[in-house]
């Protein structure tokens, strides 16, 4: 895909210090050849909502206490590679964040790129972590700023003065915005739509505004005006809500889920054996989560057609929601509520690319920009799944081959099946 698109048949791509030297241009003897006959090849896909498994203290004591359950950095990146996922947009960063992605720069591991959000919320008063004024609201983004964070996402239990005060002083330092909509909008959500409230994290931001079932198109249409009035964007991680709703109906969603050897045995079990959301199952719980999956379809079609920009992003990370695969899960989601296959391409691409503001780097084929891409073997064009039929990626101009994928992803799956028995969630504090 490129800039404008189109689509160019019979193509020769020459890839060169990591970027694309050239669309039909010269190709230099001495170049590595691989052979894209019969082949399509589009820009790395960019999830836009993701929270990455990094090193963490599980025992709850001092914060500045090492790390108790340490992850292996290429573990948790391989899952993004092999399903080409070549950049992600982390929404609840951490200082362990900056270290796998100064790895995946460095060329330690091979990685996708990586934005880092810094998460605010309220909480109780006393805790040093929650944000409960305006004055608390603006050290925190500064603090942000002065960490090397660029973005700023605000969650869902800051108060309206918290979370204008967060705005401002975000825009004032240049980083962009992403978030909840604060349960302090409810009722009143046309307030929380002021200049600089930039993305929406995901569907159910807007579906919790509403007390009554079911949610009508009506409500849809009011939430896609209001958005587009203030120029906020939403990624509407359909996948998210769909995979909770599955899990709620029976844990065997994810017990029976191929790609569930792909999880790191600590957090498999965790999905399997302490589930919040299988914990809470109900008739009425299920029959509430049936009715926010069809309501959702009905926002996509309600953005879509008031033209509000939307990206891609799944949540990955939550329960059941597989890194790298969960992306391929909610394009075709995104296609089943109405978007083209072309319109989900771009959101999934080009968009992503735009709010990061890298998009003079990567989110399209084009000579110049970083050689992050996919080779398929069908065209995603006419199936939207031919997304999922990886012939090699290209992330940072490297190549690896279909092979080279399948075999990173059986020494992940072989290294969590020797190490299942290490790990239980109820002992998590433990270690």
């Amino acid at each position: 895909m490129t800039e404008t698109n189109l689509v160019i048949r019979n193509a020769d791509v020459v890839v060169s210090n990591k970027r694309i030297a050239s669309i039909n241009g010269l190709v230099p003897s001495s170049a590595t050849r691989i052979d894209g006959a019969n082949q399509w090849l589009i820009p790395g896909l960019i999830d836009m909502h993701v929270h990455t498994n990094a090193d963490i203290n599980l025992r709850g004591n001092k914060p500045t206490a090492g790390p108790t359950i340490k992850f292996n950095m290429q573990d948790v990146m391989t899952t993004h590679i092999a399903n080409g996922v070549t950049t992600i947009f982390e929404l609840t960063g951490r200082v362990q964040h900056f270290a796998q992605r100064n790895a995946i720069v460095r060329g330690d591991i091979i990685g996708p790129r990586m934005a880092i959000a810094r998460l605010l919320d309220g909480g109780d008063v006393g805790d040093p972590h929650s944000i409960n004024s305006a004055s608390d609201a603006r050290q925190a983004v500064r603090s942000a700023k002065a960490e090397g964070y660029n973005f700023i996402k605000l969650y869902s239990r800051l108060s309206k003065d918290a979370f204008f005060a967060a705005l401002d002083e975000a825009n004032s330092h240049g980083m962009k915005v992403v978030g909840h909509i604060p349960d302090a909008f409810k009722g009143q959500t046309e307030e929380a739509f002021v200049p600089h409230f930039d993305l929406v994290a995901h569907a159910e931001e807007y579906s919790k505004q509403i007390r009554e079932l079911p949610k009508t198109e009506e409500e849809a249409d009011t939430f896609a005006k209001i958005s587009k009035a203030n120029n906020t964007w939403v990624i509407p991680n359909l996948i998210a809500i769909t995979t909770i709703r599955d899990q709620v109906a029976s844990i065997d969603a994810i017990r029976i889920m191929d790609r569930l050897k792909y999880v790191h045995p600590l957090i498999r079990d965790k999905w399997l054996n302490a589930n919040n959301y299988q914990a809470n199952a109900s008739p009425e719980f299920l029959a509430y989560l049936n009715e926010l999956v069809e309501f959702h379809k009905k926002l996509v079609v309600a953005l879509h057609k008031a033209e509000v920009p939307m990206v891609v992003g799944t949540d990955a990370g939550v329960s059941g929601v597989m890194t790298g695969f969960a992306m391929h899960d909610e394009l075709a989601l995104l296609v089943e509520a109405g978007l083209s296959a072309e319109e989900v391409l771009i959101a999934a691409t080009r968009k992503g690319a735009e709010w990061l503001s890298i998009d003079e780097l990567v989110g399209t084929v084009e000579e110049g920009k970083y050689a992050d891409l996919l080779l398929l073997d069908a065209n995603p064009l006419d199936d939207i799944s031919n997304t999922r039929r990886i012939n090699g990626v290209f992330v940072d101009g490297r190549w690896l081959d279909k092979s080279k994928l399948s075999g990173m992803l059986t020494e992940l799956a072989e290294w969590n099946q020797r190490t299942r028995d290490r790990y239980q969630w109820r002992n998590r504090r433990e270690y």
